[in-house]
């Protein structure tokens, strides 16, 4: 008898979703393992709840374990807090000022916040990083375990989320006067170790750990460059030279063998890099670029044998990963700054003007749906449990058929 009461527990379990722990998801890369999700939405359709989210930001939501954290700023950017939700019903779990402000500078981008970078959640670690504002760790109860502050000067608020790597907490951080990569203990918040970079000028990027035959890299784009280092050591391993490239926001992606690096500012240019070289790599590692249409903030995506990326004004292109040829380009309209994903064999672009472009992938542009909320969106969208999480400026969203 016990043993088939067991037995019915065990089935009467929920099945286990596929986490969603930091920015751009499990691998950091914008894909999802997760089936049965809407293509369409409005207000009122396929809306499971709607919440109202104190305070302001555009960190997307990572979310573990049913519950919902997110990074928002209040008291007109004086207190910058960490939420957790319950990712059921969007009940308010835990509500906890991390940092207090005391002057917040000449301000910030109008496309930025002051809770930008998202949340990492790792076991029961909450790393969270409000650029040179502060970066911390929380238990899972909303307790600050550990902070830490990192002295860099960026002109447009804080940008780029951090990347785990084993026992170490990876952040790039280049702002105006210094710039630099650090790793940081993820049980006490101290420093590892800390890189210099050349002189260079602002970066937004979140670093992305990548395994070359059978070694870790970490592959964090700035100003003027693109560098790859030992996650371990903090050792410069090779870069790449863009010219004026700088104040990029695009986290790297890895497939098929390259590295999809995104320049920034004037003339944003895409560069696929072989990442198996030493130094400078610019003349002998660049597989092939591409100029047309090339995002300043989204990040691209690699579905299959395609990359995909939406440029700040509205423009999808498709290029064959491999080789860099054009498939076809798309104008969907809108200004976009949420990085697109890829889940249930769909992509998804989210514009700032809360309008949604679901695609099917392919070698031909096929939409599927276009869909609205009432808000401005700026925040990457998230998935876990066969919902999208979607945080406009007012609200958080709970999609799903």
């Amino acid at each position: 008898m016990r043993r088939r009461q067991v037995l019915s527990h065990l089935l009467s379990l929920p099945v286990l979703a596929e986490d969603w722990p930091q920015f751009r998801g499990l691998t950091g890369q914008g894909h999802s393992a997760e089936k049965g999700l809407p293509v369409t939405w409005t207000e009122t359709q396929n809306v499971r709840w709607k919440v109202p989210v104190p305070g302001s930001g555009w960190s997307s939501p990572s979310i573990v374990d049913n519950t919902i954290w997110l990074t928002t700023a209040t008291e007109n950017n004086t207190s910058l807090r960490v939420l957790s939700l319950d990712a059921a019903t969007g009940k308010l779990l835990t509500n906890t000022e991390v940092f207090r402000v005391k002057d917040v500078g000449p301000g910030i981008h109008k496309k930025n916040s002051f809770a930008s970078p998202s949340a990492i959640v790792a076991g029961d670690d909450i790393f969270v990083h409000f650029g040179f504002y502060g970066t911390a760790c929380l238990s899972s109860n909303g307790q600050i375990r550990w902070k830490q502050t990192l002295k860099y000067e960026p002109q447009h608020g804080p940008g780029g989320s951090p990347a785990l790597f084993e026992d170490l907490l990876l952040i790039s951080c280049d702002g105006l006067d210094a710039q630099f990569v650090v790793a940081l203990d993820t049980a006490t918040g101290k420093i590892r170790w800390k890189t210099p970079r050349g002189k260079g000028n602002q970066a937004y990027t979140t670093p992305l750990v990548i395994d070359v035959a059978g070694k870790a890299q970490v592959i964090s784009p700035g100003a003027h460059h693109a560098y790859a280092y030992n996650p371990r050591t903090g050792k410069e391993l090779w870069y790449i030279e863009y010219g004026s490239g700088f104040s990029n926001v695009p986290r790297a992606v890895y497939a098929h063998g390259l590295v999809y690096i995104c320049s920034g500012f004037f003339q944003p240019v895409l560069f696929a890099v072989r990442p198996d070289g030493m130094g400078n790599v610019t003349k002998s590692h660049v597989a092939w670029s591409y100029s047309r249409a090339v995002p300043l903030t989204p990040s691209p995506i690699v579905v299959g044998d395609e990359l995909y990326m939406v440029s700040d004004n509205g423009i999808v292109t498709c290029l064959n990963a491999k080789s860099g040829q054009q498939n076809w380009q798309q104008r969907i309209g809108g200004n976009h700054s949420a990085s697109p994903i890829a889940v249930d064999g769909r992509v998804y672009f989210l514009s700032e003007e809360g309008e949604c472009t679901v695609i099917t992938p392919g070698q031909q542009y096929q939409q599927l749906a276009k869909n609205t909320i009432d808000e401005r969106t700026m925040a990457s969208i998230s998935v876990c449990g066969h919902a999208l999480y979607l945080r406009g400026d007012r609200n958080l969203y709970r999609l799903e058929v």
